[in-house]
């Protein structure tokens, strides 16, 4: 495995890459790599000739009151993870190289609609700094397919919209959410909770489990079964930011009619903000 930080570097190698006529797939992160994000890069092996994962934790995305100074960096961790998983080159650019006039002047990319509820509404400029730097990588990397994890639901709608909008010759591909043996979504972030609040943080899914299975079974009053599932996790310790059931390609809010349903929750244990989901399918008939 190779690893560059500089433009000129990585564009040099994907161009060799390109000329070979060789399928190139990339796996953007921001490090503190998991068996989540190796899943990503060993999917990104059966679909391409070479792989290209990136680690950048970035600004822009953080709010003023986030943990952007103390999100985990495990460099030396991830390489050895991203070798062991066959990785073909490492892209580690710095926040000068991404964003050399600053973030205040730099371009941005901003996805209307599907940005503005959920994560995006108690999380306010997140989404615009999720597309401008997937965009920005986007344009150094030129990857015929990129992919992404199923645990952020929102952000894969927001970027599937990007490239479509912008035309961008790109496949998107997800992977299921990796768990933990008690359910939990695996995260960076999980690194915060101790094993007793790792405990208490399975239950987003098994709320989540029982709501689709609710659901499946013919429940159909969403306000309801939204409040309730909002007492359960708070009776936990759970601060919720939102629990939602939503239609899977807009996002906005479920009707009974509809037959592809996603259920989203984002909540807080203690200081760690968790995410996520689970998508069901439901006969029309």
């Amino acid at each position: 495995m190779i690893t560059v930080s500089r433009i000129k570097d990585l564009r040099a190698a994907i161009q060799q890459q390109k000329q070979a006529r060789k399928r190139v797939a990339f796996v953007p992160t921001m490090g503190n790599l998991h068996a989540g994000h190796i899943s990503l890069v060993k999917r990104a092996h059966e679909m391409a000739d070479y792989v290209v994962t990136s680690i950048f934790v970035n600004p822009l995305q953080f709010g003023a009151h986030e943990d952007l100074d103390k999100y985990p960096r495990t460099l030396d961790a991830d390489k050895a993870q991203l070798v062991n998983a066959g990785n073909h080159a490492l892209y580690t650019p710095t926040a000068t190289q991404i964003y050399p006039k600053g973030l205040e002047q730099h371009t941005k990319v901003i996805v209307p609609g599907i940005t503005e509820s959920h994560c995006g509404a108690s999380r306010p400029g997140h989404f615009t700094g999720v597309s401008t730097v997937v965009n920005i990588l986007f344009n150094l990397v030129q990857p015929d397919i990129a992919l992404f994890g199923e645990k952020d639901y929102q952000q894969v709608a927001v970027i599937r919209k990007m490239v479509k909008d912008l035309g961008m010759p790109i496949q998107i591909e997800t992977v299921a959410t990796m768990r933990e043996p008690s359910g939990l979504a695996m995260s960076s972030r999980n690194g915060y909770l101790s094993a007793a609040e790792k405990q208490t943080a399975a239950k987003i899914y098994k709320l989540l489990k029982d709501m689709a299975s609710r659901i499946e079974k013919g429940a159909r009053d969403y306000d309801s079964l939204i409040l309730a599932g909002k007492a359960t996790l708070a009776d936990v310790g759970f601060e919720v930011d939102y629990l939602s059931i939503a239609q899977s390609d807009t996002l906005a809010p479920a009707k009974p009619e509809d037959s592809e349903i996603t259920l989203l929750v984002a909540a807080k244990l203690g200081s760690t903000r968790l995410i996520d989901n689970i998508s069901i399918s439901l006969s029309t008939s």
